[in-house]
């Protein structure tokens, strides 16, 4: 087989624990965002805006469902899914133990195709990233190791690998989720090795018994003990690791500022969706009027405003839904009142209850759980609050219906 100058590798096993009410029946990386998306999207479309063309995609043993192909004009990209295997038995194993796990468990995968050099990165962040650009300063450095880093509030920085750099942008230190930090330089889960080098590091941790076999706890420190040449590559452009409910709720706000801090329909860039054809090819608009994102898959009777609304949604008469995420398949009751929440795929709010997430004086996002159903199974922050969705409903204009047709709608 011609030999590749770089492959990538798409770490895609995570559990998503911060996630758990959202993720308990899908891993992290196919959470759905922006209306017609998953989060996986992102890493496979840059992927492939970038060029690569052999993407092996690390899943749970459980593998989700991933296209064979990405093609557009004369470009495409094959993804290769790679669940854990049990090697003596040819069987699924459990899962990958770790992220440097995962890659080792892969190498005669990876030896196939000959790479010089190999880009692993994370499956469940939203950004839009160049690679080219990536493997193009790893080259210039002459480096073994290259991390894209963006900086983050000092108050998340527990969440993150920060590292320290010299002025030549060499990393000198590097510590995974510190509790004290000394800088708010974060990686981003995006690494170009020179392939031959990390093959022999991934070697070395995988007979390490006391290794958690992780890139960001053992293999990139072990690397930077042996004065490996590694760099840190800087990514000014909008980058969210969605790691918790809040940065979820967060990530999908910034669709609906005034620009976007994000963008879905780019010819230049396109995300492609790895949702169900109809799903993935309905129109996602954004309702200027009403400022929020809306998919044409769905049937909407009342208000809304400031909200993300996905595909297979029924929102009720004289529902009220305000600073919100509904996610694929929901019902929402008629007189029913969310607000500041996230309401899960499948979940059911039944006529007249609310959703809440600013109550009592507290800023927090109330969570339906995926398939559930509200009042049945209460989640925190859920309350029947008649009274309020009274007076909600008597500000419910005679128009409320949705109108696709309506002027107002564009794509975003």
């Amino acid at each position: 087989m011609k030999k590749k100058d770089c492959i990538a590798m798409v770490l895609a096993g995570g559990k998503g624990t911060r996630l758990s009410s959202l993720t308990s029946a899908i891993p992290k990386p196919v959470v759905p965002f922006g209306g017609n998306h998953c989060l996986i999207d992102f890493t496979l479309s840059n992927c492939f805006n970038s060029h690569i063309d052999t993407i092996g995609v690390l899943t749970p043993a459980k593998p989700f469902k991933l296209p064979n192909l990405m093609k557009r004009q004369d470009a495409s990209s094959t993804i290769y899914s790679l669940p854990p295997l049990n090697r003596l038995q040819s069987c699924i194993a459990s899962e990958y133990t770790g992220t440097a796990n995962a890659v080792h468990a892969n190498v005669d995968f990876i030896d196939q195709f000959n790479p010089e050099y190999i880009l692993i990165v994370s499956g469940d962040h939203i950004y839009k990233m160049d690679y080219t650009e990536l493997l193009a300063y790893h080259k210039e450095k002459s480096a073994v190791a290259t991390v894209a880093v963006t900086t983050v509030p000092w108050a998340e920085t527990y969440r993150f690998g920060i590292m320290t750099t010299k002025t030549d942008g060499a990393i000198a230190e590097f510590t995974e989720k510190p509790t004290n930090s000394q800088s708010n330089l974060a990686s981003m889960g995006v690494y170009i090795f020179t392939w031959a080098t990390l093959k022999k590091y991934l070697l070395q941790d995988a007979c390490n018994k006391k290794s958690s076999h992780d890139f960001g706890k053992d293999v990139i420190p072990t690397m930077l003990s042996q004065e490996e040449k590694m760099y840190a590559y800087s990514f000014k452009g909008y980058w969210k690791d969605v790691g918790t409910v809040e940065s979820l709720y967060d990530a999908h706000m910034d669709l609906l500022r005034e620009p976007p801090a994000l963008t879905l329909v780019d010819a230049n860039w396109p995300v492609f969706s790895t949702m169900a054809g109809d799903v993935a090819q309905a129109a996602i608009l954004f309702d200027k009027e009403r400022n929020s994102l809306l998919h044409s898959g769905s049937s909407i009777n009342g208000l809304i405003n400031g909200s993300v609304i996905f595909s297979n949604v029924y929102i009720g008469k004289n529902a009220s839904i305000k600073n919100s995420v509904v996610m694929p398949g929901t019902v929402i009751g008629e007189g029913a009142c969310v607000e500041r929440a996230i309401v899960g795929p499948g979940a059911y709010i039944r006529d007249g209850y609310s959703l809440l997430g600013d109550i009592d004086g507290y800023s927090r996002i109330a969570v339906a759980s995926e398939n559930s159903t509200i009042p049945d199974g209460l989640p925190i922050y859920a309350l029947d609050s008649r009274e309020k969705i009274k007076q909600t409903v008597s500000k419910i204009k005679s128009d409320s219906i949705l109108d696709f047709g309506s002027p107002s709608l564009v794509r975003r």
